[in-house]
């Protein structure tokens, strides 16, 4: 009896500490992004050294919200935005016809999408910026949605490519059968199936276009910069405004959060699972 009484507490205790230790991880993971946001409150001086104790002020952001920030920021929505949707129109047709299609060697097409991910965005700096200059799409929305775009498609390829894998052919075939051609086989059918799936990867392209600081700052100026432009703005030689940088860095991430809260039923469906099985 006393052994039985033991054990149900003793596994209560084991659940408890599982508990503590995954908060106690979930703490040590956001507390760069909650020093941050802590940052963004604190007068420029009193930034550095780090220290719990300072006066709250709103300084920072009357500093950095401005005509510049609203315009940087409209910049990062439409060039995000417009990434997204273009990637998805472009990629999920790619990844149905390397899957379902009649290519010779799907399979090289599928490693030669992939490669690319692996080429160093810096080796293409120089050739890429003498090609936009040479086309006059310097320092343009338009320029940024191509280049974001030609980086989100491998993505959406390789994702949307393994959800469609585990779709039984069978399915496709029925599809067909019952008067569906291919292609409304491939809206009325196979779209529905990866829904999440594509939600999921549409949501990490557009964090990667979201964040994205390379291209954004080597090939724009004053008209198409994005928010880490605009973020950049305050590292000087006078020094780096923590301050600021916080503030602006705060203001940036509430889309993507308020994002991944919306969509985070459809994107934890996406990445563990995206579709049936045979």
């Amino acid at each position: 009896m006393s052994q039985m009484r033991k054990t149900p507490t003793k596994k209560r205790a084991l659940r408890l500490l599982g508990v503590v230790a995954l908060f106690a991880i979930a703490i040590g993971y956001a507390f760069p992004i909650l020093y941050m946001v802590y940052s963004s409150f604190k007068p420029e001086q009193q930034i550095a050294p780090p220290s719990l104790e300072f006066t709250p002020t709103l300084e920072n952001y009357q500093a950095v919200v401005n005509g510049e920030l609203l315009k940087h920021l409209n910049n990062s929505i439409v060039v995000t935005v417009g990434t997204v949707l273009l990637t998805l129109v472009l990629g999920v047709p790619i990844a149905y016809t390397i899957v379902f299609g009649r290519l010779r060697n799907p399979t090289a097409h599928f490693n030669w999408y992939i490669t690319t991910t692996l080429l160093p965005a810096v080796a293409v700096i120089i050739p890429l910026y003498l090609l936009m200059n040479w086309l006059g799409l310097l320092d343009s929305v338009l320029m940024l949605i191509v280049l974001y775009t030609s980086i989100g498609i491998p993505l959406m390829v390789w994702m949307s490519t393994t959800y469609m894998s585990d779709i039984p052919v069978s399915i496709l075939e029925a599809a067909q059968l019952d008067g569906c051609t291919r292609g409304q086989a491939f809206v009325q059918v196979i779209l529905p199936i990866i829904k999440g799936g594509l939600i999921s990867t549409a949501l990490l392209v557009f964090i990667t276009t979201w964040n994205e600081f390379l291209f954004a700052v080597s090939f724009t100026f004053t008209e198409a910069g994005t928010l880490p432009v605009y973020m950049n703005r305050f590292m000087t030689q006078q020094g780096l405004f923590w301050g600021k940088m916080s503030a602006v860095a705060t203001i940036a991430i509430l889309i993507p959060v308020v994002l991944g809260f919306v969509a985070q039923k459809s994107l934890i469906k996406g990445l563990l699972s995206g579709a049936v099985k045979e």
